[in-house]
Parts: C-alpha cells; structure tokens; sequence
C-alpha cells in the first residue's frame, strides 16, 4: 500500500535514527494492519520513520527525543514465548542517480504487496519510508515466526538504512 504523506518526514539523516523496543502506539500518518501467523502485526509509518506491533513486541525506529537509544547494528532480546533479533545497516549512494535507482526499486518491489507500507514524503519523490513483512519467517516444524524489513531514505544525504526483525515463538 502507497500512502501519500502530506506532512514533511522529522528524520532527515540516517544518524539522527534511534531505537527503542516497548513503547506505547505512537502518532501514525499511516497503518497498515496485517495477519501473520495468527498475530495481528501493525504496520506504523510515523514522521520521525516507522513503528511495528507485533504480539508482546513494539519496535521503533525513529528519531526519538530524550532517552532512546541510538540504532544499533543489531539487537536481540527474550520476550515471554518469543525471541526477537533486529539488525540494522546504512548504504550510502554516491550520486542521486544511484540512489533514485535504489530507492525506486524498492518502492517497486512492495508496489503491488497487501503486506507492505510505503510512505512518500513532500519535498522529494525519494523521501520514502517503506515497511514490508518477509513472505517466510525462518519457520520450522519446531517454531513459528514473523520477521519484516524497512527501508528508509534519506534525500539529503543519499542514505538508506535498511532494517530486518525477526519475531520467533517455539512451537
């Protein structure tokens, strides 16, 4: 799903991102609610960049005033029936050309999915912030699981930093 923002995005580079697990439903431009191994899993696209509810889990990546932490390169923690692992990266695109490239082709690959977010924010036609459910999880006969990826680009400085979580429940 496309969703046309109309309000001017808060993060404008990739540094300015943090991380934060269990905080409240915050203030969305955008959601998307999305069934997946039996638990409702809310796609958020924020201002400041994205949020997921999922089960026990809220995920949020953003620019968070005050006492979030920075985005780490990864993350992993136990949660009462679930383990969760997040990792993160940033690729940095020497010329506009590339990152258009790059950044149109992940809006194309999650155009046409009814598990994808993808926020378009003014000012830039890659001002993006898009959110999309892995088809398979890691699944095996001995757990189940729910795992997403996001992209967020940053116009200013020809970043994107891509995230990926997995949400795993034992069988």
């Amino acid at each position: 799903m496309l969703a046309v923002l109309d309000t001017p995005y808060q993060d404008a580079r990739a540094d300015g991102l943090s991380f934060a697990l269990g905080l409240p439903p915050l203030d969305a431009l955008a959601v998307l609610p999305v069934e997946r191994a039996g638990v409702t899993v809310e796609l958020r696209l924020l201002g400041a960049s994205h949020q997921v509810l999922a089960g026990p889990l809220s995920e949020t990546v953003a620019c968070l005033p005050g006492a979030a932490s920075p985005l780490p390169g990864s993350a992993a923690t136990a949660l009462p029936g679930w383990t969760y692992a997040f990792t993160a990266e940033t690729a940095a695109h020497d010329d506009e050309a590339a990152f258009g490239r790059a950044v149109e082709t992940v809006c194309a690959q999650l155009a046409d999915r009814g598990d994808a977010l993808t926020g378009a924010f003014p000012g830039s036609p890659h001002a993006v912030t898009a959110i999309a459910l892995e088809a398979a999880a890691h699944a095996t006969a001995q757990q189940s699981g729910i795992g997403w990826r996001t992209w967020h680009a940053y116009p200013q400085t020809r970043e994107i930093v891509m995230t990926r979580s997995r949400l795993v429940r034992p069988a």
